[in-house]
């Protein structure tokens, strides 16, 4: 691997939950609970997970849109200097938020309907390039247009004049202004038919050929983030299960929470022979009441007792593979 881009070092996101006659504090969800993970520069890193397992709380930690409880997310910026956004204010994060840009999942409310489709693509150009003219951001917005497949001319119509699929191109195009090094894709292509879909992915890994850039792909669909995925990371209940490579992490899972999710994957030919579906027993525990020791031990088929007492650690059984089940590894 390369020298990461950003790492996250132990990281914790803890929403705060009130209650009672004063609205004292009365316990906290554990949205993401010491997560750890590195994304070398010009790669993507596919985020996968149950809804609810803390999958888009990490990519807004990292666009620094909730607090941080705990932890590192380290930054390595276009000058060499590493930043730990997760301690830095508002006024000091003003300047790395042209480096680091976000696709919203909804291309129909992700968009201000109020504004023209140029106006829109312009808004981060205006906020971080102050020295660009007028002229010089209406030809920036019209390259950018024309970069994510829709025309110059387009920028003078509204959202609501565009498909689903349009839309999100000019999400895409929106977080491409200020020419960003890492892009948090927030389920990017959730919203879109499936036709529609290919087309955006193959769009952003074109985009991230010709301008290196590297992805946080959040997603719920696995056959998508293996198509565009360098690595995979696999959550439950805001702690990570296994990360590794993406052909060797489908070919061969190894946590059982992993096997369970990949082996409900759909195969698009009836012929092909596919693996036992594996069927979790019982409901994923609330967030609120987290079991102790690793979370997935009580729908897991592996279950000891031990498995109660702490939270398993990642341990590395290949190279450049992790697991968290001391089961499996034998550790």
């Amino acid at each position: 691997m390369t020298e990461p881009l950003l790492e996250l070092d132990d990281l914790k996101v803890y929403y705060p939950i009130y209650g009672g006659l004063l609205m004292r504090r009365t316990g906290e969800v554990k949205a993401v609970d010491g997560v750890s993970l590195a994304i070398p520069e010009g790669q993507t890193l596919g985020l996968v997970g149950e809804s609810g397992c803390g999958k888009t709380t990490i990519g807004k930690a990292v666009m620094r849109l909730v607090n941080v409880e705990s932890g590192e997310i380290l930054f390595r910026r276009a000058d060499g200097a590493v930043s730990d956004l997760a301690h830095l204010n508002r006024r000091e994060m003003r300047p790395v938020r042209s480096e680091i840009s976000m696709i919203y999942q909804d291309p129909y409310s992700s968009l201000n309907p109020r504004w023209a489709v140029g106006d829109i693509v312009a808004e981060p150009l205006t906020v971080h390039e102050k020295s660009l003219s007028r002229a010089e951001r209406d030809e920036r917005v019209a390259w950018l247009l024309e970069k994510v497949g829709l025309t110059g001319e387009q920028a003078f119509r509204y959202p609501h004049e565009f498909s689903g699929g349009q839309r999100q191109r000019v999400g895409i195009a929106r977080a491409l202004a200020t020419r960003p090094r890492l892009v948090v894709a927030d389920e990017p292509v959730s919203a879109l038919d499936v036709s529609i879909q290919a087309q955006v992915v193959n769009l952003m890994q074109d985009l991230q050929e010709e301008f290196g850039l590297a992805y946080l792909f959040i997603a719920h669909d696995l056959s998508i983030v293996e198509h565009i995925s360098h690595r995979i990371a696999v959550m439950y209940l805001g702690n990570l299960c296994e990360v590794g490579a993406a052909k060797e992490l489908y070919k061969d899972p190894i946590h059982p929470y992993s096997k369970a999710l990949l082996s409900a994957v759909p195969l698009p030919d009836p012929d092909l022979e596919r693996p036992d579906r594996i069927m979790l027993q019982g409901e994923v525990p609330s967030p609120l009441a987290k079991p102790s020791g690793c979370p997935f031990r009580t729908r897991c088929p592996l279950a000891e007792e031990s498995c109660a007492e702490e939270v398993p650690q990642l341990e590395e059984v290949s190279s450049g593979h992790f697991v968290a089940c001391p089961i499996v590894t034998g550790s």
